[in-house]
């Protein structure tokens, strides 16, 4: 089974000022990551509003993104959503198409109530495309806190497409139990952007992120530094990322990295209600106060 290596980019799922999918600004988006030397691309998560999009536009997103990377890229289809039903849809859909792996976040209303229970949900939803690989989205937000390597020993026997999990989470100890189980077998892209030196020091060859996509040649310089030893190098590329978190915690994450994207001639719009939009003032300072940190130069 393949292991995912080096950046997979967690893009944002561009809208038009009428809040509607721009599919242009997707093949865009996709040039943009094949230039920059990125590996993939994780479509349709968290930074994707994948569950703020109806399931009819994820299955025309899912399509483009197929069309607009020709094979240049490795895509993982989120197709988590609140319904299993709609869950199983989107997964049945995406079984048709050229890609690498569906992915799936733990449901975040009503919530398994154990491993058991996880592993049941996700193997029905694996076995709905069963030629392509599963992660499990293991993150902090869904609320969904079980021992991911618990699932993992018991995913082993459950489902046999399982690949692995994207990590989004803060606990670097169960990190490195997951990446023990079943003799390493399991692929576990690290999915912490602050945390990225943490993550390859304990053993990540592979990381999705959502600030890949307007900075993925920061992080390029900081894998070659680390495997150099250039540990010093390694912090001071981490004072630039820290600069850009500082600025995505100020204005929100989604807003802000849709605002970043300007850096690079892209307009991706405005996030989805509930979260709030910027002002144009707000958008300007969020690019002006990246160029600042100079990391298009890295």
């Amino acid at each position: 089974m393949k292991k995912l290596t080096g950046l997979i980019a967690a893009p944002h799922t561009p809208f038009d000022a009428n809040n509607q999918v721009s599919f242009s600004a997707i093949d865009e988006i996709a040039q943009l990551l094949i230039e920059q030397g990125v590996q993939g691309a994780y479509v349709c998560g968290t930074t994707g509003e994948g569950i703020h999009c109806s399931v009819a536009e994820r299955k025309v997103i899912a399509e483009r993104w197929v069309k607009a990377v020709d094979g240049k890229l490795d895509i993982i289809l989120h197709t988590g959503s609140l319904s299993i039903v709609d869950t199983l849809e989107l997964t049945r859909h995406a079984e048709t198409l050229d890609i690498l792996a569906t992915s799936a976040i733990g449901p975040c209303f009503f919530k398994p109530g154990s491993v058991a229970d996880l592993v049941d949900y996700c193997a029905k939803i694996a076995a709905a495309a069963p030629s392509k690989g599963f992660y499990y989205y293991h993150s902090g937000m869904s609320g969904v806190n079980l021992d991911l390597e618990q699932f993992l020993i018991q995913g082993y026997e459950r489902i046999p497409n399982l690949s692995g999990a994207k990590f989004n989470h803060v606990d670097l100890y169960e990190y490195q139990r997951c990446m023990r189980v079943a003799g390493g077998k399991f692929d576990m892209p690290f999915g912490v952007d602050e945390f990225f030196p943490a993550g390859l020091a304990v053993g990540a060859v592979g990381a999705v992120g959502s600030t890949y996509n307007y900075a993925a040649p920061l992080y390029l310089e900081m894998i070659d530094a680390f495997h150099q030893g250039q540990h010093e190098k390694v912090a001071q590329l981490m004072d630039k990322v820290i600069a850009i978190v500082r600025i995505l915690v100020e204005y929100g994450g989604v807003a802000a990295g849709k605002a970043a994207m300007q850096l690079h001639g892209i307009d991706a719009g405005d996030p989805r209600l509930p979260i709030r939009s910027l002002t144009a003032a707000q958008k300007a300072d969020v690019v002006a106060k990246m160029r600042d940190i100079g990391f298009l130069s890295a």
